[in-house]
């Protein structure tokens, strides 16, 4: 068990979710139905499901609301961070960055429409 195949994201607003995705990362769908949009992320499946439909898979933990925060992040590393930056700018995507982190990351965070927080990192030159 030392592999993620899919990670589920509870969503509000699938339509939303799905057209942000399919935009900023240009991820493929995997999967689609009524009720959740699957993309695919190199080998790891992203599962935006209606949050409607959150408990009967998280059970017996409880479904937090978007207003609760964030309580985990979504990171890639890319190769210009800087480049990144600019493209979700020209979105306007509100985004926190680019900043040099001490752990050696040059960083950018944003967060989706459902409010999952998003970090993309460049490895800095030590």
């Amino acid at each position: 068990m030392q592999h993620i195949s899919a990670i589920s994201l509870f969503v509000e607003d699938l339509p939303a979710a799905r057209a942000f995705y399919l935009d900023v990362f240009g991820v493929p769908v995997e999967y689609e139905d009524d009720n959740c949009t699957v993309v695919k992320f190199d080998n790891v499946l992203i599962n935006l499901l209606q949050i409607a439909h959150a408990p009967q898979i998280v059970a017996p933990a409880a479904v937090a609301p978007r207003e609760a925060g964030s309580r985990f992040q979504l990171s890639i590393w890319v190769a210009d961070v800087q480049a990144v930056y600019e493209r979700l700018q020209q979105r306007g995507i509100a985004l926190n960055g680019p900043l040099d982190r001490p752990w050696g990351l040059r960083t950018i965070n944003f967060i989706d429409p459902a409010g999952h927080s998003w970090e993309v990192g460049q490895q800095l030159e030590r």
